[in-house]
């Protein structure tokens, strides 16, 4: 599914030796350009676009699939984020890997299992037991896949470009997946679900070649041997601080929700899931092109609040279905509230040492990917005894709430663990 949500695709990484400050609001804006200048940062970003790509073709395969052989929203909504319940068994065991010595071939590694996971999942007749065994394994790697790469642009982009550098990647992550839901519909028009699982192998394999030609290894890292104890410690550190733990629950569980009320598109309307989704992901596009480009980093927080908002009301209005243009027009502003993820991205940054930096944007991304998924079982589940649409309207009032009660202080500080 989109990382964005992903994404978001989301958090950066890695150890230097000390501490860099985040941006400050007077701080000098780097642009998209001078970004895609470095060599290193233009090979994640490509790779990142293509496993995104890669993601959005797989995941509406397998939901087409598995909609076409069940007709339940549950096992629907869950096959297209079920990668998301491994996440967090990642971020638990082995997540220290992203602060390894050797990223780049860390990195490597995992988009080679991915690889396989995927054009596993192209074998016809596999029982849906064994992809749903798939799902799960291919999110343990993944969750360490995306701490490695966080980690790796944290190394290869200066602090002050952070926010711009993930500013562009979840952009392109709205970009990609509207073109990958399109492209999914209508590969799925002349293909089997399996023949748009082999297209999204292709793709999985071109971005492990572009990281293998364009990143170089880094090896000024931690040499304590990364493992299931240090592990185990920096998560206990990173959960020990009110102010970190606060900025993760509103990570997590407003965007979890409301991916969960988009992974019943597919059963509350099969014939537009397809605009529907590819509408959210517009929103995003905008959202983040606006909050990470044109915003300072004062007003992205300032802001903050709002979004998360704006994340979950539009979806209100699914309970009294509305005519379609009107619901197209809601998923696209709510899919704008996405943004929300970077100012608390931002503040996570600013409370984490660099040393540890990879693992703890890897707990971040796994947590929402995970939350993701439990938001998938959870409205599919209430699918399966109210109506999609007071489904989804249940779940969005449960994100509004959750925004409301549980608001992060806007003057968490940099850094108050060691």
């Amino acid at each position: 599914m989109p990382s964005h949500r992903s994404t978001s695709p989301a958090r950066p990484p890695a150890p230097s030796p000390a501490p860099s400050p985040a941006p400050s609001p007077a701080s000098v804006t780097t642009g998209y350009r001078d970004l895609l200048r470095n060599r290193e940062f233009s090979g994640l970003y490509v790779s990142f676009t293509l496993t995104v790509a890669a993601s959005t073709l797989s995941g509406f395969a397998l939901g087409s699939l598995v909609n076409q052989q069940t007709r339940s929203p549950f096992l629907t909504a869950v096959s297209m984020y079920g990668a998301t319940f491994a996440m967090v068994l990642g971020a638990l065991t082995l997540m220290s890997v992203a602060d390894g010595n050797r990223p780049r071939r860390t990195l490597l590694l995992l988009q080679l299992a991915s690889l396989a996971g995927v054009a596993v999942q192209a074998i016809p007749g596999l029982p849906l037991a064994a992809r749903f065994a798939l799902l799960l394994t291919l999110g343990f790697f993944q969750s360490l896949g995306t701490g490695t790469r966080l980690g790796l642009l944290a190394e290869v982009v200066p602090s002050s470009a952070y926010a711009p550098a993930r500013s562009l990647m979840n952009i392109t992550s709205g970009g990609t997946a509207i073109v990958g839901f399109a492209a999914g519909a209508l590969l799925l028009r002349h293909l089997s679900p399996q023949g748009v699982f082999v297209a999204a192998a292709a793709l999985t394999a071109l971005g492990a070649a572009v990281v293998a030609t364009t990143v170089r290894e880094h090896s000024i890292r931690l040499t304590r041997r990364p493992g299931l104890r240090r592990t185990w410690t920096t998560n206990a550190e990173l959960f020990s601080h009110p102010g970190s733990r606060m900025l993760l629950l509103n990570l997590w569980v407003p965007n979890g929700l409301i991916v969960g009320c988009e992974a019943l598109f597919l059963s509350y309307d099969p014939g537009r899931a397809g605009t529907f989704l590819a509408a959210g992901s517009a929103g995003m596009l905008l959202g983040d092109l606006t909050v990470g480009r044109l915003l300072t980093a004062d007003r992205r927080r300032r802001y903050g609040f709002a979004l998360r908002l704006l994340l979950a009301v539009p979806f209100l209005l699914f309970a009294v279905h509305p005519p379609v243009p009107v619901l197209v027009v809601a998923v696209f502003l709510a899919g704008a509230g996405f943004a929300a993820t970077l100012p608390l991205q931002e503040q996570l940054l600013e409370q984490t040492p660099a040393p540890i930096r990879g693992q703890v944007q890897g707990v971040e991304s796994a947590g929402r990917m995970t939350c993701q998924g439990l938001g998938a079982a959870l409205v599919g589940g209430l699918a399966q005894w109210l109506a999609p649409g007071t489904a989804m309207a249940v779940a969005a009032g449960m994100s509004v709430a959750v925004t409301i009660l549980c608001r992060p202080s806007r003057r968490t500080g940099p850094h108050s663990r060691g």
